[in-house]
């Protein structure tokens, strides 16, 4: 099926520091597109993959399940890694529980990570009622396209597919669980107008994981998808800081 205008994947090949981005759920690379591109023109190797079921129908999207998101997202990884010598995640909502998942698989192969509005949890108790609602109705009212500033496009879905989030909620059981094993530095933003997550998944973070470098930077002008709002500038500075920070300057590489 062919993918819609704007949701194509990005990628760029540069120097030997590699940062993977990951959208959310029903959403697209377009939500991380100008993080990406940044990135890359301050000289850094950027791979933002089109998770499957994305930037098509979101009918397709409901025959996927969070394994599938979540191999694309490592294959995203594994390719910085072959040829970085360090790579840092990125996500935004559920791509943040993505970028969270890997941390927990890959250990110390993930050099940090920077999490904008993560999804791992939610107090809607709405979400109770899905495994037997997603068996009788595909599909409801998408929340997409939470953002503040005119004129921008996520370049996703109007429907939510409810066996998509459905699975979406296992993925978050299972990195809930291991949020212990997380022990990289975590740079976090979060949106104190987010009409999407509430604050529960921020918490989870911070009182599990076992990162002794987190911080976590409000946001104050911007909704969910803030890497397109009116502080992706500070998310992007911000996240390319972080990214030096951690990285050692060329001449001390052996």
């Amino acid at each position: 099926m062919p993918t819609v205008p704007g949701a194509e994947p990005f990628r760029h090949d540069g120097p030997p520091i590699g940062v993977l981005l990951c959208h959310g759920l029903t959403g697209s690379p377009a939500a991380l597109r100008q993080w990406g591109e940044y990135l890359a023109a301050a000289g850094l190797s950027v791979d933002v993959p089109l998770l499957p079921g994305h930037g098509t129908t979101w009918q397709e999207l409901n025959t996927t399940r969070w394994p599938d998101w979540y191999a694309a997202a490592e294959q995203g990884f594994q390719r910085l890694r072959d040829r970085c010598d360090q790579v840092f995640l990125g996500g935004l909502s559920m791509g943040g529980g993505l970028a969270l998942r890997l941390a927990e698989q890959h250990g110390p192969a993930v050099r940090g990570l920077v999490l904008v509005n993560p999804a791992i949890s939610t107090k809607d108790w709405r979400l109770i009622a899905l495994p037997v609602l997603s068996r009788f109705v595909p599909s409801l009212a998408a929340f997409s396209g939470d953002i503040a500033k005119p004129g921008q496009d996520e370049v996703a879905y109007n429907r939510n597919p409810l066996r998509a989030v459905h699975s979406m909620r296992k993925l978050w059981r299972h990195t809930i669980a291991d949020l212990p094993r997380v022990s990289q530095p975590l740079l976090v933003y979060r949106s104190l107008q987010d009409h999407v997550l509430d604050d529960s998944s921020v918490r989870l973070i911070r009182s599990r994981v076992s990162s002794t470098d987190l911080t976590v930077v409000e946001l104050r002008n911007s909704y969910h998808v803030a890497t397109l709002d009116h502080d992706a500038d500070a998310i992007f500075s911000g996240s390319l800081h972080f990214v030096r920070r951690l990285s050692p300057p060329p001449e001390s590489r052996s």
